[in-house]
């Protein structure tokens, strides 16, 4: 399966009477954004800003970050399942705005939002600093429950960055990156000397609005199964996590995952990227030995030497993780656990609620307990209000003179489990 990407680099996003790309710049009418998400009956208000790079503005509370992408050739629509027809993806080529993002954000679904600064202390933590983001802010209807709040909410993004990502169909990328999967059989014979690598991720499913989707069914109703990592490029795994921000896998970071991306580089060099693995975290104990059973089974019958286990969440999802590393070690295979640490504030405690000897080589996104200071902003997107209650603040987080004091979690990004951040040790 073979995809390419066309790179249409974005360098700014400016509001304008008319939607368009144009020389780098992504040009927006707010008024067909606003049209287009109050189709929904669900959403009261809509309002439309841009936030740059090195700005004094701060989003909070942020929902989710979507890439804004349109497929060009073969099969299937970006968002399948969700926006597009339930048509297999990953092949042919697809457009992207590279550097632009949509952000959602309003009043809150969940206590586990985050805060995206665009300038500033914050902006160190969060790679969304550094792109041009393009923020819708959605206020729902009274009355609307939770569930319904959140889905009109996560709706509005998706729609939002299909109808930016076909803004670009017909321009001329600036760059064109082209990844191929080969089956089994062809990827032995030929590389039959080098390492046969599996990436297995672990996809937030843990009860009430923890929910991630793959072409549209959410991951809580699937089992651990083999999806092609082009598929997770084209849109086939998507964001609807209220989970901490810090280490919240928004739809962004699925379109870019940066374990696929460098297995991709290695791939045919130092090692022969086997094959991916999707497999859910679970609330029973009952349905974590079931996925992670299957997780084992399949680097089992895929043959691979090594696998690398990616974690979303914490806490009870670090169960899931050790079981994965520690059955997949049993059959033989050797792996590399990614997450990221709650170590408390002085970063002494236990970093992972569970552990076991098989689980011995790790990848850390920091820690999450750390306590950092953040300046006031000029300009708020979204509602400040909320920052006491979101994971990561505390009763008096947010100080008279808009100053912040509180836990890194509270930053979108700030310790991804994927890797996609800013931190690292030395």
């Amino acid at each position: 399966m073979k995809l390419e990407l066309g790179y249409i680099k974005i360098s700014d996003i400016q509001l304008s009477n008319e939607s368009k790309v144009e020389n780098g710049v992504l040009y927006v009418n707010p008024e067909d954004i606003i049209n287009l998400i109050k189709e929904d009956e669900n959403i009261a208000t809509v309002a439309v800003d841009v936030a740059r790079p090195g700005e004094s503005v701060r989003i909070t509370p942020v929902k989710d970050v979507i890439e804004p992408r349109v497929k060009v050739e073969g099969p299937g629509s970006i968002f399948p399942g969700v926006i597009g027809k339930v048509n297999r993806v990953g092949e042919g080529r697809t457009h992207v705005l590279k550097g632009a993002a949509v952000v959602t954000t309003g009043r809150i679904v969940g206590f586990q939002e985050g805060i995206i600064d665009m300038s500033g202390e914050g902006a160190k933590y969060t790679p969304f600093s550094q792109t041009m983001n393009l923020v819708v802010t959605c206020e729902p209807v009274d009355g609307l429950r939770p569930h319904e709040h959140e889905k009109a909410i996560r709706f509005a993004g998706l729609k939002t960055a299909v109808f930016l990502g076909e803004l670009g169909r017909n321009v001329e990328p600036d760059e064109v990156e082209t990844f191929e999967t080969l089956n089994v059989k062809e990827g032995i014979e030929k590389y039959p000397n080098l390492p046969r690598v599996a990436y297995v991720q672990m996809l937030q499913s843990q009860g009430l609005m923890h929910d991630t989707y793959v072409y549209g069914v959410d991951a809580k109703r699937t089992l651990s199964t083999i999806i092609m990592p082009t598929e997770v490029m084209d849109g086939a795994i998507l964001s609807g996590n209220c989970v901490s921000s810090c280490d919240k896998n928004t739809t962004y970071h699925h379109l870019n995952n940066p374990v696929i991306a460098d297995l991709f580089k290695a791939h045919g060099k130092t090692l022969n990227f086997a094959g991916m693995i999707i497999t859910n975290e679970n609330v029973y104990l009952a349905d974590k030995e079931r996925s992670s059973d299957w997780a084992a089974k399949l680097c089992q019958y895929l043959g691979v030497d090594g696998a690398i286990v990616s974690q979303e969440g914490f806490g009870n999802p670090d169960t899931d993780l050790i079981m994965n590393a520690k059955k997949i070690e049993t059959v033989g295979v050797k792996t590399v656990i990614i997450t990221d640490e709650y170590a408390g504030r002085d970063g002494k405690s236990q970093s992972l609620a569970d552990a076991d000897p098989l689980a011995n080589a790790v990848v850390t996104g920091g820690n999450a307990n750390m306590v950092i200071h953040l300046p006031k902003m000029d300009k708020v997107i979204g509602h400040i209000n909320f920052v006491d209650t979101i994971a990561g603040g505390f009763d008096g987080s947010l100080h008279e003179d808009g100053t912040i004091e509180a836990e890194l979690q509270i930053i979108t990004g700030a310790t991804n489990e994927l890797g996609f951040n800013k931190l690292s040790a030395r």
